[in-house]
């Protein structure tokens, strides 16, 4: 049983989905089984689960892309800042403050990196898209100097930071994440961690997919976990670093991975990890 969302109380949820179901092959596969999160206004709220328990399907269900995957929405809402979303296209989503970095990253391999930023910022006029272009630049120095460099001849990292980045071209309210450091050295994917929470700090809520549960945990203020496209675990991230259900059972944890856990469960309640 999922414990009770401790800003409950507070001012509606930026986002909120409400008994989500999702199905694909007209209704043959159900991908989503009554699914409700919540997002905050200032939050990292971190969603976790075994390949297959609908994590994507849930960050397509909300940006709009669903009926481009074979989706469709069986029942339940998606509200974002107290709109319901239904009948809205990718795009107007993304102007209303929505903005995702896909699993892969999927650069544009044959344009520079500043002409994958410029591509970020298509809904923008040209002077705000130049103010996103040098805060992006100005947060990640590495795509300042490679910025007359072709996409695809960076590395995964720096493919990585250039596909959030030029998320960011459109300065969302709220940034999905689909699993950002998914073959990335560990190295790398510290900077990942780093990236996300200079963000969150910045003021964008931050909805994030990650197989790399410590890492996402350690930064979580908030977690769901999905088992068979249902919500089977949900409280903060600090709670769930410490149940050793989750670490074991959902997120298969065991040896080395179960040492991962218990320092970043050790880091965070420390106050070692920001």
């Amino acid at each position: 049983m999922a414990s009770e969302h401790p800003a409950a109380a507070q001012e509606p949820p930026l986002l909120d989905l409400t008994d989500v179901s999702v199905s694909y092959a007209g209704g043959a596969v159900r991908a989503l089984d009554g699914v409700s999160l919540t997002v905050r206004r200032g939050q990292i709220v971190v969603l976790l689960g075994v390949n297959g328990a609908g994590k994507t399907t849930t960050l397509a269900t909300i940006s709009g892309l669903l009926p481009y995957t074979g989706g469709s929405l069986e029942r339940g809402s998606v509200r974002f800042a107290g709109e319901d979303l239904k009948g809205r296209t990718p795009s107007s989503r993304v102007q209303r403050g929505i903005s995702m970095v896909m699993e892969g990253r999927r650069v544009f391999p044959d344009l520079t990196v500043e002409e994958n930023l410029v591509a970020g910022g298509f809904t923008r006029s040209t002077t705000e898209a130049r103010s996103a272009r040098d805060r992006v630049l100005e947060m990640f120095p590495i795509l300042a100097e490679r910025r007359k460099q072709l996409a695809g001849l960076m590395s995964g990292g720096e493919q990585q930071m250039l596909a959030i980045g030029r998320a960011l071209m459109q300065s969302p309210t709220l940034l999905m994440l689909d699993e950002p450091s998914l073959g990335l050295a560990p190295l790398i994917v510290e900077q990942i961690k780093e990236i996300v929470v200079e963000i969150n700090r910045q003021g964008t809520s931050v909805l994030l997919i990650e197989q790399n549960a410590a890492m996402a945990l350690s930064i979580a203020d908030y977690a769901y976990v999905l088992d068979s496209k249902r919500v089977a675990r949900a409280a903060t991230g600090r709670e769930l670093l410490a149940d050793r259900t989750v670490q074991e059972l959902y997120l298969g944890v065991a040896g080395e991975g179960r040492a991962s856990f218990r320092s970043a469960h050790r880091a965070r309640t420390t106050g070692a990890l920001s």
